[in-house]
């Protein structure tokens, strides 16, 4: 085994833990995995992920349906609209350069990050809803679907805020339905794919199996860690790898000046120091809500 190939299947590990306790991260550490420590083409390295993560979240919804924290009628739906749209994407992805593909990747990580970070605003008692309405799911689904087969992103970067922020259910609710949705839509998205890249199925299959320990000890932290604090780490994270992909794309000569890592570096500080001084002013300015009693009287799926 080589040093690359150890080492990447040893930080696979973080994969599964990503989508174990966030309920997405996967493919937002696959794809920069397999691209800049394997060594693999863009879309090979896209096309992979979409393995390793679907198979992975698979497992990872195990740990959340035993503890009920899984919106199956919602997922379900949810996910077969997304597979509409991601075997579309994935069909699509051919004709679109690498390059923007994972420049668009990125852009999309930071808008969502800042969605997560700020957090919902909800009035006092607003009830938790058990199932989200339908039509509302399958647009969603279809949107996020296309951005998945697009991309390699199995989504939950986009489904957990979509279930979270715009459906209202409690963060570790959103995280084990978005499993469920990541699972279906990858393994649809990596159908598309394969009419036109191979893949290393011998890499792909240590990654995966390296993925799911991950994800089973991420499951199991999960309903351990508290909502709100769940929320923003789920936003800083996408937020540092947001940037350092986006970072990847530029220009050689710019991607190498240090002037450019310490100036993103100062200025991720100053947004993580910027968020922790609202909080600590005002905890509802980042949507600390009631969602957390909420979380814990919910009832089961």
């Amino acid at each position: 085994m080589t040093v690359g190939l150890a080492l990447t299947v040893a930080l696979a590990v973080l994969i599964g833990v990503s989508l174990g306790l966030l309920g997405g991260g996967g493919s937002i550490l696959a794809v920069p995995l397999l691209v800049y420590v394997a060594d693999l083409p863009a879309k090979e390295a896209i096309a992979t992920s979409l393995l390793v993560v679907g198979a992975t979240s698979a497992v990872g919804v195990l740990p959340h349906a035993r503890a009920h924290r899984v919106r199956w009628r919602t997922g379900l739906v949810f996910g077969l609209a997304g597979m509409t749209g991601a075997y579309a994407g994935g069909r699509l992805a051919q004709f679109i350069p690498a390059t923007v593909l994972l420049t668009g990747f990125a852009l999309m990580m930071l808008a969502t990050a800042v969605a997560m970070i700020r957090g919902r605003r909800s009035a006092a008692g607003r009830p938790v809803p058990h199932e989200l309405p339908v039509l509302r799911v399958v647009l969603d689904g279809v949107v996020v679907g296309l951005v998945t087969g697009l991309v390699g992103a199995g989504g939950g970067f986009l489904v957990v805020p979509a279930l979270a922020l715009l459906g209202g259910l409690p963060m570790p609710v959103a995280v084990g339905t978005s499993l469920v949705v990541i699972a279906m839509k990858s393994f649809a998205g990596l159908a598309g794919y394969l009419s036109t890249v191979t893949i290393n199925w011998g890499l792909a299959a240590a990654v995966t199996a390296a993925a799911v320990v991950g994800s089973v000890l991420g499951g199991r932290l999960a309903g351990r860690v508290p909502e709100d604090v769940l929320r923003r780490a789920f936003g800083w994270f996408v937020v540092v790898m947001g940037v350092f992909v986006l970072a990847q794309q530029l220009p050689e000569g710019v991607r190498t000046n240090p002037v450019l890592w310490i100036a993103l570096g100062l200025a991720v500080a100053t947004a993580v120091t910027g968020t922790a001084w609202r909080c600590r002013k005002d905890p509802a300015a980042v949507g600390r809500t009631d969602d957390v009693a909420a979380a814990r009287t919910s009832p089961p799926a």
